[in-house]
């Protein structure tokens, strides 16, 4: 009787897991499939065709939009990572009522509403004057990934010893290069999460994208909401899908890379 009440309960675990993975992916699934389909139709299959990706690469809208959302990402993740690095170290050495205030401080935009965000952002660059383009999105984005950096350093540091820095700097290294020896190979691994998370809520933004990147500019999601407005063209279906298989990719090897090397 025991093992019939738990075949019924691992049939019906199996059953809710694959309910909820048809709901996450049926979805993704169904535009890459029409993606491949020669008809506009969503309803009815024409054949398969790769002419809506030969039009995806061809198009420059598309590709300027590609090329903006990818410099964008790397270059806020960057500098963000740089900046939310150093940051993470100045708190991390403070005492514990000052970084218990800047944390708290960090956690607001984390916690903020977007819109409330973008908005801010797009009066503050009005109030100075700063004409909204390429520079406004590439501030927006630093601002707003700063906090993930900070908060993927933080933990890092947490689990290095000073003691061995202060040894460095007894044996006669300089405060730049025992760091870099010292505590940078330490913290490594976080600083290359935040730049990942970083890269990843830029390639990802529309809101805060949409009120400061004024006009003349397109990133892929701004690309992709005026063409929603208008009507989807099956070449955005093509791009989705390319993104898509891309995250994919980078996802398996970042998962099953190590388990190869060790």
């Amino acid at each position: 009787m025991t093992r019939t009440k738990q075949l019924i309960r691992r049939v019906w675990q199996d059953f809710y897991l694959v309910i909820i993975m048809a709901f996450l992916y049926a979805p993704i699934v169904t535009m890459m499939v029409l993606s491949f389909n020669s008809s506009k139709s969503r309803t009815q299959w024409g054949g398969f065709t790769l002419d809506w990706y030969a039009q995806m690469f061809a198009s420059r809208n598309i590709m300027s939009a590609l090329h903006n959302t990818l410099l964008i990402a790397f270059l806020s993740a960057l500098i963000a990572t740089v900046i939310g690095t150093a940051a993470a170290i100045g708190i991390s050495s403070m005492k514990q009522v000052p970084k218990t205030l800047l944390m708290g401080i960090t956690n607001i935009p984390m916690l903020n509403a977007d819109i409330v965000t973008g908005i801010s952002l797009m009066l503050a660059f009005i109030a100075f004057g700063i004409s909204m383009g390429f520079k406004t999105i590439l501030i927006s984005h630093i601002t707003f990934n700063i906090p993930y950096v900070i908060l993927s350093v933080m933990p890092k540091l947490k689990q290095t010893s000073r003691s061995t820095y202060e040894a460095a700097m007894d044996l006669g290294a300089g405060p730049v290069y025992a760091f870099f020896k010292v505590v940078f190979p330490d913290i490594l691994p976080g600083v290359l999460s935040g730049f990942l998370l970083a890269f990843t809520m830029s390639l990802d933004d529309f809101i805060i994208t949409h009120f400061t990147r004024g006009a003349g500019i397109n990133t892929l999601s701004t690309l992709i909401y005026s063409e929603v407005r208008r009507g989807i063209r099956p070449s955005m279906y093509a791009l989705s899908t390319v993104i898509f298989l891309a995250v994919l990719a980078l996802l398996l090897v970042s998962n099953f890379a190590p388990r190869k090397k060790a």
